[in-house]
């Protein structure tokens, strides 16, 4: 049974586009829809999130705190071995969209990734969403954990 839920955050949340100016990464795009689908496994799962990406990491710090989870700061070559040390991959949903991402999604009792992911996310993953990352990909997700492992339908 599936008791924890971590996703990535930038392609999986965001639209994984970062928005430079002359002073640096200042914005990201989050969906609207996504917040939705984690209400409804909220009570259900233990949800956090995990990046990479330090320089936009206040950034996405602010809109998971806002929701309610905590998200962790790791580098992509570090993550597995960050999993391997705090989860139990046959507990564990993982959503990631990346090539570091892959294996993880993979190893995980369930995998998953947006549909506009790295070929090799989308090939590990045991169920695809069908909306793009920071398009409501994570609602997608949600809604397939809570059928098919809870049995319910919102």
């Amino acid at each position: 049974m599936i008791k924890k839920f971590l996703l990535d955050v930038d392609g999986v949340l965001t639209n994984g586009q970062f928005i430079y100016s002359s002073e640096g990464k200042n914005y990201k795009i989050f969906g609207a829809h996504d917040a939705d689908g984690l209400k409804i496994l909220k009570h259900k799962l233990d949800i956090s999130f995990i990046t990479a990406d330090k320089k936009g990491f206040d950034i996405s710090k602010r809109r998971i705190e806002d929701m309610g989870f905590e998200v962790y700061l790791c580098k992509e070559p570090d993550r597995k071995a960050y999993i391997d040390q705090n989860y139990d991959y046959d507990t564990l949903a993982y959503m990631g969209d990346g090539i570091y991402d892959a294996e993880i999604i993979r190893l995980a009792k369930l995998g998953i990734s947006p549909k506009n992911a790295r070929i090799e996310a989308r090939e590990s993953a045991d169920y695809i969403t069908p909306s793009n990352g920071g398009e409501g990909a994570v609602l997608d997700a949600c809604l397939y954990i809570n059928e098919f492992y809870f049995g319910d339908n919102p």
